[in-house]
């Protein structure tokens, strides 16, 4: 069962939580998911048919930790989803997640890839890229300083810079040039924005084929999603990924990840759901059907992620990128990036 929360039905959607689930039976898991619902739904679907545990999801796009914090212990949230290690940690931080124990999961997943206090977990890497025109842009290897510079004057493409993606990138910046350094830059990206930072990361690609711009900042997933939609693939075929570095280091990574939810009220259930997750049978799934990077070690990328190319993961401490976004959207405050 699939739940969309939208501003309008809020109330509606919390009297649903704490009436509807309130019967959850052993053989159930609740999520709550930042997630798009079509993005995990066929690993739902498998999930349910290995183990017929029935899976109930509610879709938040903002305010899951209010949320969560609101309903307290009567919360029927069990396994919460989402992106960004920063939306990882700021669960953690609030305390609405708990310590998770399982060989299963340390397993299946790198150390550098799950909390050390074993609260949240990663399932996916997805690369900050530039994707760059086809037909203007000659370059095939950039580093992320370089976008400040005076080549790509009234040149560049970007979404909102307080955007937790575009946040992360800064923070990245700011651990490995500081904050007076990384100001710096912020400006020269701003200068060099050939419109005003708006849409989301295909938006950018679309800007890019229609010509109003020759290089945008975007997640790699995005370029499988447009290949494998109709109206999008002309966009996809007017670019290609370019993967920067930092002159220091290698290609910024963040995650999409999971946690369990402090009052889950079908822990055990949860958990197999979690340990499913990581294996490399679910892992498969998100790599074919999602164009993300797997975190397990042994599961071999799809034949179209594969075929754009490889990069050297920049070696930056998740935890250090997340402690960092506080200051990285002082930055970009500070700069008016979006003005």
């Amino acid at each position: 069962m699939q739940i969309i929360i939208s501003k309008g039905i809020l109330i509606w959607s919390l009297i649903i939580a704490t009436l509807g689930f309130q019967a959850v039976q052993a053989d159930e898991v609740n999520i709550y998911s930042y997630r798009q619902p079509e993005l995990i739904q066929p690993l739902l679907d498998e999930f349910t048919k290995r183990t017929s545990i029935e899976t109930n999801t509610i879709f938040l796009n903002k305010g899951m930790i209010a949320r969560l914090e609101l309903e307290g212990e009567r919360s029927p949230a069990d396994v919460i989803l989402t992106t960004d290690i920063s939306r990882l940690q700021n669960l953690v931080n609030a305390g609405v997640t708990q310590a998770v124990a399982s060989e299963t999961l340390e397993q299946n997943i790198p150390a550098n890839f799950r909390d050390p206090a074993d609260k949240w977990f990663a399932l996916t890497l997805r690369a900050r890229i530039v994707y760059a025109s086809r037909d203007r842009v000659p370059d095939s290897a950039l580093t992320y300083e370089e976008l400040a510079g005076s080549d790509w004057n009234n040149r560049i493409c970007t979404r909102s810079g307080s955007h937790a993606y575009n946040l992360a990138l800064t923070s990245s910046m700011i651990t490995h040039h500081g904050m007076d350094k990384t100001k710096e830059w912020l400006e020269g990206v701003k200068g060099n924005l050939a419109r005003k930072p708006q849409g989301n990361d295909r938006a950018q690609v679309k800007a890019i084929w229609a010509g109003e711009c020759d290089i945008s900042l975007g997640n790699t997933y995005y370029m499988g999603l447009m290949l494998s939609n109709e109206e999008q693939r002309a966009w996809a075929d007017a670019v290609r990924i370019i993967f920067p570095t930092f002159e220091n280091g290698g290609t910024h990574v963040n995650v999409s990840g999971m946690a369990m939810a402090k009052y889950s009220p079908n822990r055990d259930s949860a958990l197999g759901l979690m340990e499913f997750l990581s294996s490399q049978e679910a892992q498969q799934i998100y790599a074919e059907v999602n164009h993300e990077y797997p975190v397990h070690p042994d599961v071999a990328l799809s034949p179209v992620v594969e075929s754009w190319g490889s990069f050297e993961p920049d070696d930056l401490n998740l935890d250090t990128i997340g402690a960092n976004r506080e200051q990285a959207l002082l930055l970009v405050n500070e700069v008016d990036y979006d003005g």
